[in-house]
């Protein structure tokens, strides 16, 4: 799989690519400069795309359901054509008063309740993954690769009754989808649409107690959701609910390993844990979502026209030295977090239970194994492109002798 290959930066003011390598390496600096200089960034790549920075305006456009459309959530050169309401992955493309419905179908299956039965199949997950590295005797492993990659998948793939082993079809789904904008041409019996049209002719002649079977037997107000509302909320599943998780955890050990006050305090202090896990959300929150502009309108006083894609780049409002104290710091034991990794206004992730439990227990899981360990190579550290953010490539170096 090739990777798209994109035109230098000029202007991060006035050509920014949040598809390019170089704006991946270095997010963080990208929006601490532009929400000093030029809050609401301006881009003629993918026909005209936004990036406004700061908390105040990314949570008024979150809100404002009217003139912003979560129609196109993945901004690409091109505009979807499945048409709002419903979109093509609901409830996340689905605009009111659609998406309630749509997203009130799936609560069910990611209450905390629902939840909980899942954090033992999680921690079985993560231990038979720590057995391999091990296992192996290597003291240099790239836990991205080995560990926070593999965790996602192989859950998603048990609550949607899917083969585990076809984890690196997931990942190339995602990988050709989130990075590169699924700009490279395949042939269709390659693609996640074909993958799942199969899946789920499969299962509605061999329905269980899984995710697939339960939307196949869903229906709204007695009608039974069309073919493309569930394909479209499983595929959202399968890339919503993997990327985004691997990369919160890759870049909390990505944190750890260069933190060693932090790893003592993780293991010393059970207590600090639950504030510590949304430090790591608010910190290194993976996810920017997109909307179109539905009706002209102003961002910041910038006027923006219908059609015109906008990033909202999560990560970027939760270093805004405006709403957090000491926003550009890592503090562990943050009381006051009311961060937004999970999205604001009503695309709330209603997977959130979910990613906290993976995140939690997935840090765990890695402490109370390798308590000590540093970034090997810290130069060859690669993090993903596009609009979920978090280490691809991370090399480590273990200590061997305090593995417990």
């Amino acid at each position: 799989m090739t990777d798209v290959q994109r035109p230098p930066i000029r202007d991060w003011e006035t050509d920014f690519d949040h598809g390019h390598p170089d704006y991946a390496a270095a997010a963080p600096e990208i929006w601490d400069q532009l929400r000093d200089t030029c809050p609401v960034a301006h881009s003629d790549r993918y026909g005209g795309t936004w990036l406004p920075t700061r908390h105040v305006d990314v949570a008024a456009i979150a809100h404002d359901t009217d003139h912003f459309s979560s129609q196109g959530v993945i901004v690409t050169e091109w505009r979807p054509d499945v048409p709002a309401p419903m979109g093509y992955a609901p409830p996340i493309t689905s605009d009111p008063p659609f998406h309630q419905i749509a997203r009130r179908i799936l609560l069910e299956f990611f209450s905390p309740k629902a939840i909980a039965r899942w954090e033992p199949i999680a921690r079985q997950t993560c231990r038979e993954l720590l057995d391999e590295i091990e296992a192996s005797g290597a003291s240099e492993v790239d836990a991205a690769q080995r560990y926070t990659q593999h965790i996602p998948v192989r859950i998603i793939a048990d609550m949607l009754a899917l083969p585990r082993e076809d984890g690196d079809k997931f990942r190339g789904w995602i990988h050709r989808i989130m990075e590169q904008t699924g700009s490279e041409e395949v042939d269709w019996e390659d693609t996640l649409d074909f993958y799942l049209q199969h899946k789920i002719a499969e299962r509605r002649g061999n329905l269980g107690d899984d995710l697939i079977s339960y939307l196949c037997q869903a229906d709204i107000d007695g009608t039974p959701l069309l073919d493309e509302h569930v394909q479209g909320t499983i595929a959202l599943l399968i890339i919503a609910g993997i990327d985004t998780t691997w990369s919160a955890i890759g870049a909390g050990i990505w944190h750890l390993a260069q933190n060693p006050d932090d790893r003592r305090r993780w293991s010393e202090d059970h207590a600090v844990r639950p504030f510590a896990v949304e430090e790591f959300l608010r910190f290194y929150a993976p996810v920017t979502m997109a909307r179109l502009v539905a009706q002209d309108t102003q961002i910041g006083g910038c006027p923006v026209a219908r059609g015109d894609w906008v990033l909202l780049p999560f990560p970027s409002a939760n270093r805004d030295p405006e709403e957090f104290e000491r926003a550009d710091e890592f503090v562990i034991d943050r009381t006051r977090n009311r961060h937004a990794a999970f999205g604001l206004g009503i695309h709330r992730c209603a997977g959130s239970n979910l990613a906290r439990m993976e995140l939690t227990v997935a840090i765990e899981e890695w402490m109370d194994r390798f308590p000590d360990f540093e970034l090997s190579a810290p130069e060859t550290v690669r993090w993903s492109t596009g609009q979920v953010r978090g280490p691809r490539e991370l090399p480590l170096r273990i200590n061997r002798g305090e593995v417990r």
